[in-house]
């Protein structure tokens, strides 16, 4: 009978170490707008990578890009929720839940891709990633969407007045809406997802993205004309739900921080690597590109002027002091 005990026991006890370990096994799920190939997705399958190696197997994500997990809009929410554990998407985007964000989208902020990584990963970037937690996310790093430039199906932009007219999407946030109305162009926020099928209608004439983005999603099919701007720098934040993140074990949170720090490092690199291949394909899908003159730049800069006065107001004269005070270092 003793032996019978000692039996079912040692089942018992070893069916709930299976059960702990079956427990133990995350899955996470990491969610795109980008289509599979973008250095976005990249970047994301990186981290899959190192986060499978580095736990063991233990931890397993799935990457979801494309917007299969819906809009970047849908998939705050769910993060908030916890329905969703990751996601990647334009920093921006956030100024929605902390008004520091907007920032991002300043137009001509920043001057080449260096001064981005420096100030992202740096003091300033850092600090808006901590302002998210009483929002319900936690920022990891941050990917690179990168320089946007303008697209559309009417005519190719020579001169800065060649943009007036145009019905533009824009990403859905005032400081775009703003930035696109200085241009006497009219704006149409739209989210990702609904953007080809807008352009091959003729609902939008054009839209604004950075060259992996208007290749990955095949805008190339439905407009003709290419202007390099270089308007605008995007960084992506890493975000990861903070109610996933709070049931993590320290060691947990340790494979994801050190997998999304290397991945960063490993996405920027591809996003740079692609550019220029990008922009030769793009020419082979039929676009034709055009450069603005830098009188035309210079004018378009100053159209902006009044649209960055303005959000500076709003976005919080501290976190503007900071930024500038940044980028004035690094200038040196």
């Amino acid at each position: 009978m003793k032996r019978l005990f000692l039996k079912t026991l040692v089942a018992a006890v070893a069916l709930s170490a299976f059960g702990l370990a079956q427990a133990q096994t995350r899955t996470i799920k990491f969610a795109n707008q980008n289509a599979k190939g973008h250095p976005i997705v990249l970047g994301m399958e990186k981290f899959a990578e190192i986060v499978d190696k580095s736990s063991g197997g233990k931890m397993k994500v799935q990457v979801f890009p494309g917007g299969a997990l819906g809009s970047d809009q849908a998939n705050v929410s769910a993060l908030q929720g916890g329905t969703l554990e990751m996601a990647s998407m334009n920093s921006g985007i956030f100024a929605s839940l902390v008004k520091d964000f907007a920032i991002y989208d300043f137009p001509f902020l920043f001057g080449n891709p260096k001064e981005a990584d420096a100030v992202v990963d740096g003091p300033f970037g850092q600090g808006l990633h901590k302002k998210l937690e009483e929002k319900g996310l936690v920022g990891l790093a941050y990917y690179e969407l990168g320089f946007r430039e303008l697209t559309n199906s009417k005519r190719p932009i020579n001169k800065v007045e060649d943009i007036a007219g145009l019905k533009l999407r824009v990403i859905p946030n005032p400081i775009n809406v703003d930035w696109v109305k200085a241009l006497g162009a009219n704006p149409t926020p739209l989210p990702f997802p609904e953007l080809y099928a807008a352009l091959e209608q003729g609902a939008v004439d054009g839209q604004e993205n950075p060259v992996a983005t208007i290749k990955g999603a095949k805008l190339f099919e439905v407009q003709k004309y290419m202007t390099l701007t270089n308007h605008q720098y995007n960084p992506q934040s890493v975000v990861i739900s903070k109610k996933f993140w709070d049931s993590l074990s320290a060691p947990e949170k340790k494979i994801l921080q050190d997998a999304a720090n290397e991945s960063a490092g490993y996405q920027r690199t591809q996003s740079r690597a692609q550019l220029q291949s990008g922009l030769e394909d793009l020419k082979k899908g039929g676009m034709q590109v055009t450069e603005l003159p830098a009188a035309e730049v210079a004018k378009l800069r100053d159209k902006m002027k009044p649209v960055i006065d303005k959000h500076a107001a709003s976005v919080g004269d501290a976190t503007v002091k900071a930024m500038m005070a940044e980028l004035t270092k690094l200038r040196k």
